[in-house]
This record gives C-alpha cells, sequence and structure tokens, in this order.
C-alpha cells in the first residue's frame, strides 16, 4: 500500500528549545566578531570571504527559519539578490586564495561552496530530498566530515585563530543542516 504524501514541515514550525536558540545567537556572535577580526587583521580575499559567508549564513536562517517573512515576493527577490551578491564574492574569495597558493583555504572553501549547493537544494527540493534521504545525508556527511578534517590540520600546522574560526563554521552549518534534515519527512 502507497503512502500518503506528507507536505515537509517548515524549520520553522519545529519546537526549538529556548537553550538551542541562545546557543544559535551565540555562535552567530563569534563568527560575527570573527568577521571583524578578518576585516581589520587580514587579507582582503579572507575579509570578503568571511563577511560573504556570514551573509550567506544569516539569509539561509532568515530563509528557512521565517517562511511568512518571504510571503511578499520583494522581499523574496531582495533575499534571494543579496544571497546571489554574497554568492559571487565567496566564489571571488576562493579564486583570489586559489591565485596567491593559498591551497587549504580555497580547498576549504570549495568544501563549503558544494555545503551551500547541498542547502540550496534542500530548501528549494524538498520533496527530491525526502525521497533520497540517505543520499543526501551521505553527502553531508561527506563535505562535513572533510571540512572537520581541515579543522585538525589548521590546528596542526599551529594556525589556531583559522581552525577555531572554521570550527565555529562547521558548528553554524551543521546545526542548521540538522535542522533541514530534521525538517524533511521520511
Amino acid at each position: 500500500m502507497a503512502r500518503p504524501h506528507r507536505a515537509p514541515r517548515p524549520l520553522s514550525s519545529l519546537a526549538v528549545p529556548v537553550g538551542y536558540r541562545w546557543f544559535e545567537a551565540a555562535v552567530l556572535a563569534l563568527l560575527t566578531a570573527d568577521a571583524l577580526i578578518y576585516t581589520l587583521s587580514d587579507s582582503a580575499s579572507k575579509a570578503l570571504d568571511a563577511l560573504a559567508w556570514l551573509a550567506l549564513l544569516v539569509l539561509f536562517r532568515i530563509e528557512i527559519a521565517a517562511p511568512a517573512f518571504l510571503a511578499a515576493r520583494r522581499v523574496r527577490s531582495v533575499l534571494r539578490a543579496l544571497r546571489a551578491i554574497a554568492g559571487v564574492a565567496v566564489v571571488a574569495a576562493a579564486l583570489a586564495y586559489f591565485a596567491t597558493g593559498e591551497t587549504l583555504d580555497a580547498i576549504n572553501s570549495g568544501l563549503w561552496i558544494g555545503v551551500v549547493v547541498l542547502l540550496e537544494f534542500e530548501v528549494r527540493r524538498l520533496d527530491a530530498v525526502s525521497r533520497h534521504r540517505t543520499a543526501f545525508t551521505a553527502v553531508a556527511v561527506s563535505l562535513y566530515s572533510t571540512l572537520a578534517a581541515l579543522v585538525l590540520v589548521w590546528a596542526w600546522r599551529g594556525e589556531w585563530f583559522d581552525a577555531y574560526d572554521a570550527l565555529l563554521w562547521l558548528i553554524a552549518f551543521a546545526t542548521l543542516e540538522a535542522g533541514l534534515l530534521e525538517s524533511v519527512p521520511t
């Protein structure tokens, strides 16, 4: 007997503990501080990278947490335009890393671009994610595991701030990803 089709629940409809919201706010505050540190003390590509990723994270969070806010076509258009601008900035930073021989940063950027492509698909095609949940989970685990390995590489190289920053990003996006996968019916 065929199972009746259930529409995926929006992430905003899930019961989220208050402590989780505080945790999310703390991670966002730490990432904002990191972006400011990179902007004030590092290369232009690092600053662009940090600010663009911060924008993407906030925009994804708004989109999945506040679907009613996105009901207006103009709001959706503005958010999509901002996400496109941030996406171009991320790609520009990745190319700058590649051009300057910052191999680890270039690999990291490429993996994160893969995460964003996966998230975009999960946000826009919940039906496909529902049908192929195991495959989406496997891809997500592979991407996040490789990113976790990069955290360890930065720590091993003694680049503590980069390791700390990468760990924060990993926590932020893994939390977002877990929430998205939780909202998809099995």
